[in-house]
């Protein structure tokens, strides 16, 4: 669920940077997934919304937003709704932290054996 307590009060120029975003005019409905999409069409729906991110100039200002205030639905700054929630995930469980561990673990093991 959203934590609309993260989301910053009406200051225009906290959401300025919507006004330059590729997505501005484009029908909501790519980026929103409709009930019950599942399978082929929602993969295809969201490799559309991620292609007008990727030309936008302020993605990461967008995907910054949603994941601060953890945006529930829709593709935004080129993240999924799925996206969102595993690297949010990842930031709280130190997942980067254990891969750098099992990396150096790996690299210890590669050198004993050589």
């Amino acid at each position: 669920m959203a934590d609309f307590s993260r989301l910053p009060g009406p200051n225009a120029d906290l959401w300025d940077w919507q006004l330059s975003a590729a997505c501005r005019g484009v029908d909501s409905a790519l980026f929103f997934h409709p009930e019950g999409e599942r399978g082929a069409a929602r993969v295809a729906r969201e490799a559309s919304a991620k292609e007008v991110c990727m030309r936008c100039p302020v993605r990461r200002q967008c995907a910054t937003h949603a994941l601060k205030v953890r945006e529930p639905y829709g593709v935004w700054g080129g993240l999924t709704e799925d996206e969102r929630v595993e690297l949010d995930s990842d930031r709280r469980h130190g997942v980067a932290a254990a891969a750098a561990a099992a990396q150096a673990s790996n690299a210890g093991t590669v050198s004993a054996s050589t």
